[in-house]
């Protein structure tokens, strides 16, 4: 593996950690409505538990209000038994083959808590960046180690890792603070 294979890597992984961190805040609730939601919640079908977006079509109805429309007539009541059931806090009601599901308002006191969640989770992905550094300059260290790259190379390494390393970290920070901003607006 050489130098530059190990920096495309390095880079590769560090973006598929922002996306999981990305993905992750999409599950924390604001007080808008969001079918990503839902992709949480498992519905039982026939024996098997399914993913809800599998059984049922997820759309919005409004700002704060999400309908789910089962693709099946009898799957309504164990659509609305799974959300319920979920951890999410949320309250379905039926209105024939439709299912809505209101979001409840947020306090005060559950807002600076999904703060707290989002900052915890934001400190998550700056560790497993912070981890992928340290992996990569490892691997560089070998390299020198076995004479595949001189110190030189090594140092210059080092500070690109770090450069990608800073800018994946600003990029995670500008995210958490952003879904900070999105919670606590009422």
């Amino acid at each position: 593996m050489s130098l530059t294979d190990i920096k495309t890597t390095l880079e590769n992984k560090m973006d598929q950690s922002i996306a999981a961190f990305k993905n992750n805040l999409t599950k924390v609730r604001t007080g808008r409505a969001n079918p990503a939601l839902l992709d949480t919640v498992q519905v039982d079908y026939y024996g098997s538990m399914l993913p809800l977006s599998q059984v049922a079509n997820l759309s919005l109805i409004d700002a704060r209000t999400i309908s789910v429309q089962p693709w099946e007539k009898g799957m309504g009541a164990k659509i609305e038994k799974a959300i319920r059931e979920s951890d999410l806090g949320l309250n379905p009601s039926s209105m024939g083959d439709l299912i809505r599901v209101p979001m409840p308002a947020m306090t005060e006191e559950r807002r600076r808590e999904l703060t707290k969640v989002v900052r915890s989770e934001g400190e998550a992905a700056k560790i497993a960046v912070r981890n992928l550094r340290r992996d990569a300059n490892e691997a560089v260290k070998k390299l020198v180690k076995d004479k595949l790259a001189s110190e030189d190379d090594q140092k210059r390494s080092e500070a690109d890792v770090q450069k990608l390393t800073d800018r994946h970290i600003a990029e995670v920070d500008k995210l958490v603070a952003s879904k900070e901003q999105d919670i606590m607006a009422v």
